[in-house]
């Protein structure tokens, strides 16, 4: 059994090894920290959050001598890692030991797993197999970005809910994708009927998310995707063309993206950074600057046609740079418009962080990766869960993207990868057709042996486990995964989105 249960882990440990006998704890197992320092407050939480939920009363013990056994113990041995750990598990007692508190966690976490997965063939509660880890993540950026401005924002509660679930998969770093969500005083026209997170919620979220070792990211698009502004009277004179452009977002022309040559611009930029960042504890911030695709076309047209519009695209981000720099804090931004004109890449901000998306199958991570590798910059590759444009995902589509950007983080030395879920056209897919494809981005991020050989059907034990859970969860997932490939039976497959939803929502075209 022990062989069959490590292969549902998740994601799976870079080497686990089987032991002989049982760790069984009593009804109220005792949680071992050191006495000098080393709260470990989040391992401590996690251990004893698993245990109440399988019926045990977890009471935390400090002292550096030997633990009462059997026992959890918990401590930190100093090393390289900070995200590193070893684990045993065995009659005696279950032993953490950890380079630094997220690899602690991260013991937490799978030891919890493996205590919820013996419960699960039959064990009493809190008896496991005996167990030996020694485990360490492929890529340091494990993310998850969720697109919370197109119409479906989800409640704090219900963000708190899903902070948990990827903290179980190891994930550490998340971002909620904002256009115009975002309560800015002295812009209520924009988003008064948009359900807008506030500053209390994003306090509360990160204080969450540090207690997960999750690194909540600010994330604010500021250039493109402004269309949700630009259309109120008050802003529509900062937009590259106030009388709006088609763009695939709306039915109806609309202004999209700032005049990057107007001043105006950049002071409605430094006001929104001004107001959101101080509620991060991370030192990043998203600022997008993607599918500018009417810059040039409106009132920078003279000064792109004169100077390249690229040239323009690319003071613009400079300046970004050296304003978010300015305060401590390191840019991210897409770079889709850069890897149009590849040969500009050296002249990029060298302490910014690209980030290289692409969500087919076929997407060409290897190659764009090794445009930015080539040129010493650092960047993550940016896969998606396809779950967008659907209505119940398209799985093997997902599932060849992750583990091609995967592959190519760690073949090229990405810092890692952000696995997006987008909301394009109202967000209409139901959110836990995100949650395989964000399991299976964690488990490739996470292992390089699961990012160069594993398929969605090696990990249905592992979803059914981590994802759905509860009674009958095998055929749930089973389910899901075969759900998620109904957008193959109609024969055509259009690019980044599923045909029954095309015909849904774009009828006769």
């Amino acid at each position: 059994m022990p062989h069959r249960l490590l292969r549902r882990l998740l994601p799976r440990p870079l080497a686990a090894t089987p032991g002989d006998g049982l760790l069984e704890l009593p009804r109220e197992p005792a949680i071992v920290i050191p006495v000098a320092g080393q709260p470990l407050v989040s391992a401590v939480e996690w251990l004893a959050e698993t245990l109440a939920g399988l019926g045990l009363a977890a009471r935390r013990a400090e002292g550096g001598g030997e633990a009462p056994s059997p026992a959890i113990s918990i401590r930190l041995a100093g090393g390289d890692d900070p995200e590193a750990y070893r684990l045993h598990v065995g009659p005696t007692g279950a032993r953490i030991e950890a380079d630094g508190e997220a690899g602690a966690f991260y013991g937490a976490v799978t030891l919890g797993q493996w205590l919820r997965l013996a419960a699960a063939e039959g064990h009493a509660p809190g008896t496991a197999p005996a167990l030996t880890v020694d485990d360490r993540p492929a890529l340091a950026t494990r993310g998850v970005m969720l697109d919370v401005s197109r119409d479906k924002v989800p409640t704090l509660e219900a963000t708190i809910e899903l902070v948990d679930r990827l903290a179980s998969w190891k994930i550490n770093q998340l971002q909620l994708y904002m256009e115009h969500t975002f309560a800015y005083t002295g812009h209520e026209s924009v988003w008064r009927d948009a359900s807008p997170w506030t500053a209390g919620e994003i306090r509360a979220l990160d204080r969450h998310c540090a207690r997960r070792h999750i690194e909540l990211v600010p994330n604010q698009n500021s250039f493109g995707h402004l269309h949700r502004w630009l259309r109120h009277d008050a802003y529509r004179d900062l937009a590259e063309v106030p009388a709006g452009v088609e763009h695939p977002w709306s039915s109806e022309p609309e202004p999209f993206s700032l005049c990057p040559t107007d001043p105006r611009s950049f002071e409605l930029l430094e006001d929104l950074w001004d107001q959101l960042l101080p509620l991060f504890s991370s030192r990043q911030v998203n600022v997008g600057l993607d599918e500018t695709f009417d810059l040039g076309r409106g009132r920078s047209a003279a000064e792109c046609e004169a100077r390249g519009r690229h040239r323009v695209y690319l003071d613009f981000l400079r300046r970004v740079h050296a304003r978010i720099a300015s305060g401590g804090r390191r840019m991210q931004y897409w770079g889709d418009i850069v890897l149009e004109h590849p040969d500009s890449i050296p002249e990029l901000p060298r302490d910014a962080l690209a980030l290289v998306w692409g969500y087919e199958a076929d997407h060409p991570f290897d190659d764009q990766a090794r445009r930015f590798a080539d040129a010493g910059l650092p960047f993550l590759l940016c896969p998606g869960t396809s779950s967008w444009c659907s209505l119940a995902g398209r799985g093997s589509n997902a599932a060849a993207n992750l583990a091609s950007a995967a592959r190519a983080a760690l073949d090229h030395g990405a810092e890692g990868v952000l696995v997006t879920d987008w909301g394009d056209f109202g967000h209409p897919q139901p959110p836990a057709v995100s949650w395989a494809p964000w399991a299976h981005g964690a488990a490739v991020a996470w292992s390089a042996a699961t990012a160069r050989c594993a398929t969605p059907t090696d990990l249905v034990g592992a979803l059914a486990d981590h994802v759905f859970g509860g009674a009958g969860a095998a055929g749930i997932a089973s389910a899901a995964i075969a759900l998620s490939e109904a957008w193959l039976l109609p024969g055509p497959r259009p690019r980044n989105m599923s045909t029954l939803f095309h015909l849904l929502w774009f009828p006769g075209r």
